[in-house]
């Protein structure tokens, strides 16, 4: 199904699909982290970049929203894109950041896994961001973003399960299931995006 898109600023189609490629970035670097048996610490730093740069824009986003007359989707759907695809990265940024904070010498499989889904929805969002400045189909991605965040769930009870039955240090427990949250959160924030594409297909179909 193609959707029409009356041409006025171009520019919000752009700064989403920068937004998207940064968060893959940041996805590939979480991946490399979690790569070997102990975490890669300095990618925590490498990854606080990235979302700095989103951050950024984020920020011209919402500044040019306030001081744009006629906009190429609804207001709220410009604004809850560009908040959704930030709130993703701060998910991948918190995941880092609590890796290297506990101190993780030892990187759980489940972790892995997780990860692994996020960077396939992070490659899902930047299709589904160009597609949307091209007026093309996006449909398929938020499908397969549910479905991504359907297996994530799966993933991360499967997780929960086996930390809790496996691990006798609770200090260890508490750790790990917070790191366990923090990567769900990141699947969850994607479907959020996935939530409101699909939202701005139904209004311009």
């Amino acid at each position: 199904m193609r959707f029409r898109l009356i041409p006025k600023e171009e520019r919000f189609f752009d700064d989403f699909v920068g937004m998207a490629e940064q968060i893959r970035v940041g996805a590939g670097l979480l991946q490399e982290m979690v790569a070997p048996d102990q975490p890669i610490w300095d990618k925590a730093d490498e990854i606080k970049e990235v979302e700095h740069k989103c951050d950024f824009l984020t920020h011209s986003v919402i500044q040019r929203l306030h001081k744009t007359f006629v906009t190429p989707l609804d207001r709220e759907d410009i604004h809850a894109l560009a908040r959704s695809l930030d709130d993703v990265i701060d998910a991948i940024d918190d995941s880092a950041a609590v890796l290297r904070l506990y101190k993780i010498d030892h990187v759980r499989q489940e972790a892995r896994d997780q990860v692994r889904v996020i960077v396939a929805c992070t490659d899902q969002l930047v299709s589904a961001m160009k597609a949307l400045g091209k007026k093309m189909e996006i449909s398929g991605c938020a499908v397969e973003i549910n479905r991504l965040e359907n297996e994530a769930d799966r993933i991360h009870q499967a997780a929960l399960r086996r930390l809790f039955e496996e691990e006798r240090d609770p200090i260890a427990i508490i750790k790990w299931k917070e790191i366990l949250d923090f990567l769900e959160l990141a699947t969850d924030r994607c479907e959020d995006i996935a939530n409101v594409l699909e939202g701005v297909v139904i209004k311009h179909a």
